[in-house]
């Protein structure tokens, strides 16, 4: 199958990815994932579900990221208190 071939019938919904074809899509999505790119972006890309782009990454031993988006390593600074007493 040639390669634009094998990219439509892998952008069809329904259509089972067996073989070198699943081998290659776990690889190119875990390239992407690798580089930022959401699940959610990854199946709007592929015109696949988010649950089967999740599952090929687990099959390609992807370490996911952890829900919520990015995270920054630095603390919120402390809240100043209003300066009464009760």
């Amino acid at each position: 199958m040639s390669k634009a071939k094998a990219t439509t019938a892998l952008r069809r919904k329904g259509v089972r990815v067996l073989g070198s074809d699943r081998t290659e899509l776990q690889a190119d999505l875990k390239a992407k994932y690798e580089a930022g790119a959401s699940i959610r972006s990854l199946a709007q890309e592929t015109g696949r579900s988010y649950g089967f782009v999740h599952k090929v990454l687990v099959e390609s031993k992807t370490a996911l990221r952890a829900r919520g988006g990015a995270h920054t390593s630095e603390p919120e600074p402390a809240k100043k208190s209003s300066g009464k007493k009760k």
